[in-house]
């Protein structure tokens, strides 16, 4: 277990909305850093090289999308870079166009998911994925958002098309956002879990941490993919003030 936890969230935790609970947000904060910018990119790094298959995924129509991601990050985050970039930690990321979300893993706290038009669904096509909040890559990989969801209770049918009907009305240069939060006994940030294995739901008297995912879609303008990204928020309860259980 790895304990690496945030001092704080840039957003109220207890105020979560209905699902899909979108709103809108800009490009200027599309991406995050936070204050535990150094030890999540260290454990994203050993995460790559120890468990390569569990945490990255790409078919090969998806490999344009990946590498207009990994342009579209270096231009937000990294605009002086050339060969390498210089991360805040000091870390020197050598860019690897051939291998773009091997050097996504290695630029940003954010995990990233790749969703590509395949008739009337979007599809996960392409992710790397260090820290799941108990799901499995590999189960939901080349799978539709509906396969994607299940087995969560809350997604039924009327979501389902809601949030289709967002994917598809999704433009450039707009990103949207939502969180969620989840009360965890681990604050370890790679929490795999299977489909057929469902974590127990706890609230904030069974728990001592509190798992909150600042979640974005936005569409990448040239092969019009949609990109889902996570930033991944861990805190200890008594770090928290006094709220009501988030959902």
């Amino acid at each position: 277990m790895v304990a690496i936890l945030q001092s704080s969230i840039p957003y109220d935790p207890s105020q979560t909305r209905a699902l899909p609970g979108i709103q809108p947000t800009d490009m200027s904060e599309w991406l995050h850093q936070d204050d535990a910018f150094a030890a999540q990119m260290a454990h994203r790094a050993a995460l790559l090289k120890s468990q390569r298959d569990d945490v990255l995924a790409l078919s090969p129509e998806a490999e344009p999308a990946a590498q207009e991601l990994l342009q579209l990050v270096l231009r937000k985050t990294y605009p002086e870079a050339t060969d390498c970039a210089l991360r805040p930690d000091g870390v020197r990321v050598p860019i690897d166009f051939a291998n773009p979300l091997d050097t996504l893993c290695n630029l940003v706290q954010e995990d990233f998911c790749i969703l590509q038009k395949h008739g009337d669904e979007h599809v996960l096509t392409g992710a790397i994925l260090c820290f799941p909040a108990s799901w499995r890559l590999r189960e939901k990989f080349m799978r539709p958002l509906v396969g994607i969801h299940v087995p969560v209770d809350s997604y039924d049918d009327n979501i389902a098309r809601r949030v289709q009907r967002l994917f598809d009305g999704i433009q450039p240069g707009r990103p949207l956002w939502r969180f969620n939060a989840l009360w965890y006994d681990d604050p370890e940030l790679h929490q795999p879990r299977s489909a057929s294995n469902p974590r127990e739901i706890r609230d904030r008297g069974r728990a001592p941490y509190l798992r909150s995912e600042r979640q974005t879609l936005l569409r990448l303008p040239e092969t019009r993919a949609v990109v889902f990204s996570i930033h991944t928020y861990v805190l200890s309860a008594n770090q928290l003030p006094k709220m009501e259980n988030p959902a």
